[in-house]
C-alpha cells in the first residue's frame, strides 16, 4: 500500500513539473500569411542608344539620264555614329514597346557610274555626304529569359528627315570634251521609314538592362537640288535621287525603369524565424525576403498595426521584411 502511495506522489510530481516547464515556454504565434509575391513586369522605362550604320542605295536617277543606253554604278557609304534616346512600356513578361528619336551622323558617298549613250561614253564620280534624324515607334516580343538572357524580335514604324549634302559629278567623255563638274544643292525630305529588329537583352540588376541589337532600316529615297555647272547655269530640272535607302545597323542600348522596382518581386524565401533587433530592442519574428544583390535604399514598404521594417545585411545578400513584437 505504501508503494502504491508512492507511486501516486512520484507521477504527481511528474505532471506538476511538465506543466510548470510547459508554463515556461513562449507559444509562437501562427506564421504570418505571405501572399506570392506579384511578378513585376517593369511598366514605364527609359531607353539609350548608341551604335554604326552600314548603308546602301540601289541607284542612282537624274533626268539627264534619259537619253542613255546603259549605266554600271557602284556606290557606298562609309560607316556613321547612331544616337537615340526613347521612353517605353512594358506590358507584359513578353511584350514592350517604345517610341525612339535618333540622329544618324554624317556618311560620306562615294559613286562610279559608267555610261554608254548613242555615239560615245562617259564616265561619272560621284561624292556627297549624308545624314538622317529618324522618329520610330517600336514593338517588340521577348521569346523567354535563359541565364539572365533574353532574345527578342520586333518591328518598328515612323519618318526618317534624309538630308544630302555637298554632291558633286566629276565627269569625263568619249568625245574628247573637257571632263564636267555639276554640284547639287543640299536638301533635306521627309520619308516614311520603317524597321525590323532582333538582339539580346541582359539584367545586368532589376533595374538596369544592356541590349545589343541588329536592325534593318529602310528610310525611302534620299534627293539633291537641281545639278549646276561649276559657273553655276542650269539649263534642266535635274535633281539627283538616291533611290532605295536601306542600312543595317548594329546597336547597343541600355534601358532603365522610370521607377525603382519593388523589392518583393525579386524573390520569396517566406522563412520565418527569431531576429534579434540592434540596441537592445529587443527580438521579434519575421518573414524575410532575399535580395540577389544590394540595392541601397530599395526596402520593403510595410503598413499595419505594430509591425516595423527590418534589414539584415549578410555579404553580397540583403533580406529585407517585416515583423512583430514577441
Amino acid at each position: 500500500m505504501r508503494s502504491v502511495k508512492s507511486l501516486i506522489a512520484a507521477g504527481a510530481a511528474s505532471l506538476l513539473s511538465s506543466m510548470a516547464f510547459a508554463a515556461d515556454m513562449t507559444i509562437a504565434p501562427p506564421p504570418l500569411y505571405v501572399p506570392p509575391p506579384v511578378e513585376d513586369f517593369g511598366g514605364w522605362y527609359l531607353r539609350g542608344d548608341i551604335g554604326f550604320s552600314n548603308q546602301r542605295v540601289k541607284r542612282l536617277n537624274n533626268a539627264l539620264d534619259a537619253a542613255n543606253t546603259s549605266s554600271s554604278q557602284h556606290l557606298g557609304f562609309n560607316t556613321a555614329g547612331i544616337f537615340g534616346l526613347g521612353a517605353g512600356y512594358k506590358f507584359n513578361p513578353w511584350f514592350r514597346g517604345d517610341v525612339t528619336g535618333e540622329y544618324r551622323g554624317n556618311s560620306n558617298f562615294n559613286g562610279f557610274d559608267l555610261i554608254s549613250f548613242p555615239g560615245g561614253f562617259s564616265a561619272h564620280t560621284y561624292h556627297a555626304t549624308k545624314s538622317e534624324w529618324l522618329a520610330l515607334a517600336n514593338a517588340y516580343v521577348d521569346l523567354g529569359t535563359w541565364w539572365g538572357v533574353t532574345p527578342f524580335v520586333g518591328a518598328g514604324a515612323g519618318a526618317a528627315r534624309v538630308s544630302i549634302a555637298n554632291f558633286s559629278d566629276l565627269s569625263v567623255t568619249s568625245a574628247g570634251l573637257l571632263p564636267g563638274l555639276a554640284f547639287g544643292d543640299n536638301l533635306s525630305k521627309w520619308n516614311f521609314a520603317w524597321a525590323l529588329h532582333a538582339g539580346l537583352a541582359y539584367n545586368v540588376s532589376p533595374n538596369f538592362t544592356v541590349e545589343l541589337a541588329y536592325r534593318y532600316l529602310d528610310m525611302g529615297d534620299g534627293l539633291t537640288g537641281n545639278l549646276r555647272a561649276f559657273d553655276g547655269t542650269n539649263n534642266i530640272v535635274s535633281p539627283t535621287t538616291f533611290k532605295g535607302l536601306t542600312s543595317h545597323d548594329l546597336k547597343m542600348a541600355t534601358r532603365q525603369p522610370a521607377r525603382r522596382r519593388a523589392a518583393a518581386a525579386q524573390g520569396l524565401i517566406g522563412s520565418v524565424f527569431i531576429l534579434r533587433l540592434p540596441n537592445g530592442a529587443g527580438s521579434c519574428r519575421a518573414v524575410l525576403f532575399l535580395r540577389p544583390r544590394r540595392l541601397d535604399n530599395d526596402w520593403l514598404r510595410l503598413t499595419g498595426d505594430d509591425q516595423r521594417r527590418v534589414g539584415v545585411s549578410d555579404g553580397a545578400l540583403r533580406c529585407v521584411g517585416f515583423c512583430w513584437r514577441r
